[in-house]
């Protein structure tokens, strides 16, 4: 028995097949292509994402028995929104991404109309570009003949799971789960549904939006003419980084996780309480099980950290790729006073501002690239140890350690940084994976590979710990030189 767990990134789509002792027995992999049609926009195309799926799929299953799997779990790249037609399962337009500043005018609109008080009442959000609801807002606005297809039922609303199960069932399912609702500006934290007022604030018709199911459960069922020959339950769905929280086994109330991909993602564990923050952190659903018992996480959210160094690597082309970075930056013994802000979509928690732009800063003639690529490897610390502090259970003997995952996490040098800046222990698992882990996990208690939580954490390994340096004295100095580059990097942008 094994699971089929499909990773839908921001950058590629990945498939795995779970073991029942949670390894990973396979593994498949595809990029599709990112679109910046102006600065500050991402769009990607709804075809090439499922092209992407299907191809790591095809890879995946040549590497096993498609007869053992049981089920199948989705992941995914939360916030991003997309417009499909509901009989040809074709796309009117592409994909506005969860890091696009487009609506930063229609959120700073909203809050002069004194809406943010109450959106982050119901929501737990606040009036951000990051989120979906100011992006259908904006389509509904700047593209009324497509919009108006949304409003008369063609054209169905939704994250990118909802369009990937779409694809996957040949049109038959619109579904999302709450860990991908509660991130679009239009679901109620408190009654764990879709907000009639919300809707109406952002002119989304409630119909255009997927029906709401558990976390896992037989969801739906793939359609093989469509799903690379796979008639398989979907019993497992969450948004990545809730995902990845349950793929890390964080199932009691303060368990934290920090995932480094293309942005770095903390989430705390607050069980069945709903808290709220003023501090900068976001109240979120963590999952719903399918006796509709909902818990419930707190969110640090930064937009730009992996996709720093992808920039690194595509738009300065000074590493040819992302393994090399822990190598360059070693060869130097620090960055020598070179700080890298990665605002390059702007800031997100805790400063939540879409108006900050990218600053690199303490350039010499002495600078080489090894300083900059060991700043950028410090600013996704500093940028992780900024939302730490807001916890609530941050402090001394409050958090013994913080588990990491996510591609990034494999550097060595970074998790040895990020261990200094933060004071504890920064434990790293054997799979870094846990994103797609998580999602297998979903799917494998829907379908009875794992009978409880209890046995997932048994699969749990430890691949190293990184203890903190004892130099607190320079940690620190280095994480205030980093707060007064973000200061400077704010409010850059105003358009």
């Amino acid at each position: 028995m094994s699971v089929l767990a499909i990773d839908a990134g921001t950058t590629g789509v990945t498939a795995v097949v779970v073991s029942p002792d949670g390894t990973i027995a396979a593994r498949g992999y595809q990029e599709f292509a990112q679109h910046f049609p102006r600065p500050g926009w991402v769009e990607h195309a709804p075809e090439e994402i499922w092209q992407a799926t299907l191809e790591a799929t095809r890879e995946v299953l040549t590497k096993v028995d498609a007869s053992e799997l049981e089920g199948i779990g989705i992941t995914n790249q939360r916030e991003t929104i997309l417009l499909w037609d509901r009989e040809t399962l074709g796309s009117p337009r592409r994909a506005i991404v969860w890091q696009d500043r487009r609506t930063a005018d229609i959120c700073s609109r909203l809050r002069d109309e004194g809406h943010e008080d109450r959106v982050a009442e119901l929501t737990g959000l606040r009036l951000d570009p990051y989120f979906s609801g100011t992006k259908l807002m904006w389509l509904a606005e700047q593209e009324p003949h497509t919009w108006a297809l949304v409003e008369q039922g063609r054209y169905a609303v939704g994250t990118v799971d909802s369009y990937l199960i779409a694809r996957m069932t040949r049109g038959l399912e619109h579904v999302t789960d709450v860990s991908n609702a509660c991130r679009t500006l239009l679901f109620d934290l408190t009654t764990g549904d879709w907000s009639d007022e919300l809707c109406s604030l952002f002119g989304v018709p409630r119909d255009a939006l997927p029906e709401l199911v558990p976390n896992w459960g037989e969801i739906a069922v793939t359609d093989p003419r469509s799903f690379c020959d796979l008639s398989l339950p979907i019993a497992g769905i969450a948004g990545d980084q809730q995902s990845a929280l349950f793929g890390q086994t964080c199932f009691d109330e303060g368990d934290s996780k920090c995932t480094y991909g293309t942005g770095s993602f903390i989430l705390t564990n607050t069980g069945t309480t709903l808290e709220r923050s003023d501090a900068g952190l976001l109240s979120t659903a963590a999952w719903r099980s399918p006796e509709g018992e909902l818990t419930y996480a707190l969110e640090g959210a930064i937009f730009v950290t992996g996709a720093a160094v992808q920039w690194l690597r595509d738009g300065l082309q000074i590493v040819g790729t992302a393994a090399e970075t822990a190598a360059i930056a070693a060869s130097v013994p620090d960055s020598e006073g070179v700080v890298f802000v990665p605002a390059l979509t702007g800031l997100g928690a805790p400063h939540w501002d879409p108006h900050a732009r990218g600053l690199i800063i303490g350039l010499t003639r002495g600078t080489t690239r090894g300083h900059i690529v060991r700043a950028t490897l410090e600013a996704i610390a500093f940028e992780v140890r900024d939302v730490l502090e807001t916890l609530p259970n941050w402090g001394p003997g409050l958090l013994d350690s913080l588990r990491v995952d996510g591609g990034a996490s494999a550097n060595d040098l970074l998790c040895q940084v990020q261990a200094d800046q933060i004071g504890v222990p920064v434990e790293r698992p054997k799979i870094v994976e846990t994103t797609a882990l998580g999602a297998a996990f979903l799917a494998g208690l829907g379908t009875g590979v794992w009978s409880s939580t209890d046995d997932l954490r048994e699969t749990w390994q430890l691949d190293r710990r990184f203890e903190p340096g004892a130099d607190r004295g320079r940690a620190d100095a280095a994480h205030a030189r980093w707060i007064e580059a973000v200061s400077r990097s704010r409010g850059w942008a105003t358009t």
